[in-house]
């Protein structure tokens, strides 16, 4: 038995333009960060209704919120959940050479003044608070749960980059020249690396969607920023022990962006007493946005369900969608080998 997602209440209204204007308040504008530098910030609300939770977007490199991760807030905000995006210094919108993370430690300081601001206003006070953190993303959401470990009430971790694999790792000869070179050139594009908008997304029209976006960089990357991105991935993998939020990872069986067994090294290594890991084979790395939206549909599912029970609400958007989709022959228990489908379960699909 096939399954058209098209055809359910839920996903119909969600891949709707004018149901996007009818049931979300969007608004954007830009702030300043303790540089003097101008972030370009937005948010989801739910119409007509009190948000259940608070849910701050962490997106990944040379990507921005506003559009890119737009298919991620809407589905959440029709949950009931209040959704808030920033994009970091030279991403997106904001300001800054793009493409060029100077700081990680700034780019984290940045999200912590700006997602605490709002967590701190009056209506919000009372609200619980996650984060959504999607490949680099899921770094800069760990390290804002290592600043303020009692803070956050959880986070959805979106194939995370939180650990270079062994077989990718750099020879620390290759760190030191790396080191050296960013005090003299720091902004060349010189590091090599394949197309990751090829290797990530499944879709080809999705594809064309990143490629057009303006506010997306595409060129190599910089070489303080490979820096940056190799530095805090050391440094978070002697950390993962110390991860004591509950979380939920997602992560595509078939993603070479980042490696699945890191995020099932995480979820054995981590203190957390409340932590899930759900893998789902065939996937690729943008599980939010690249594969076809029957796939998206069972990933949001999931993220939903892990929300509703940890903030009080109730799970009736992602219960029909399980149901309706044979939710449970889709992703892959964290040990052992996955379990073969049912003849009639519905599979993954290709673009």
């Amino acid at each position: 038995m096939e399954v058209n997602f098209i055809t359910l209440p839920w996903i119909s209204r969600l891949l709707t333009p004018e149901s996007q204007i009818r049931e979300q308040d969007h608004r954007s504008e830009y702030v300043e960060n303790s540089r003097g530098m101008k972030l370009f910030t937005c948010r989801w609300l739910p119409k007509n209704r009190d948000p259940r939770a608070l849910i701050f977007l962490c997106h990944g490199y040379a990507m921005e919120c506003s559009i890119s991760m737009r298919g991620t807030a809407i589905p959440l905000t029709r949950a009931g959940f209040a959704v808030y995006g920033i994009d970091y210094e030279g991403h997106g919108k904001s300001s800054g050479l793009q493409g060029y993370v100077e700081s990680f430690d700034a780019v984290v300081d940045d999200c912590s003044e700006h997602f605490t601001g709002i967590c701190e206003r009056p209506e919000n006070r009372t609200k619980k608070r996650f984060l959504l953190g999607e490949s680099m993303g899921g770094a800069v959401a760990l390290l804002l749960h290592r600043k303020q470990p009692t803070f956050w009430n959880g986070a959805i971790l979106v194939a995370p980059m939180c650990k270079i694999s062994e077989e990718m790792k750099p020879h620390p000869i290759v760190i030191s020249i790396l080191t050296r070179l960013c005090k003299v050139i720091p902004t060349w594009k010189i590091i090599p690396t394949k197309d990751i908008i090829d290797t990530a997304i499944k879709c080809p029209e999705r594809r064309m969607e990143v490629r057009n976006n303006p506010y997306c960089y595409k060129g190599r990357p910089r070489l303080r920023t490979g820096h940056e991105l190799v530095k805090v991935s050391l440094q978070m993998e002697e950390k993962l022990h110390e991860v004591s939020l509950p979380f939920i990872i997602v992560h595509g069986g078939e993603d070479s962006v980042t490696d699945p067994a890191v995020s099932g090294l995480l979820y054995e290594t981590a203190a957390s007493a409340d932590k899930t890991f759900k893998l789902y084979p065939e996937m690729w790395h943008a599980l939010t946005s690249g594969e076809p939206p029957e796939n998206i549909a069972v990933v949001f599912s999931d993220i939903v369900t892990w929300l509703d029970e940890r903030s009080g609400g109730d799970a009736r958007a992602s219960s029909e969608l399980e149901q309706k989709a044979g939710h449970d022959s889709r992703h892959v228990p964290v040990t052992g080998k996955p379990p073969p489908p049912p003849e009639d379960a519905h599979r993954t699909r290709a673009c």
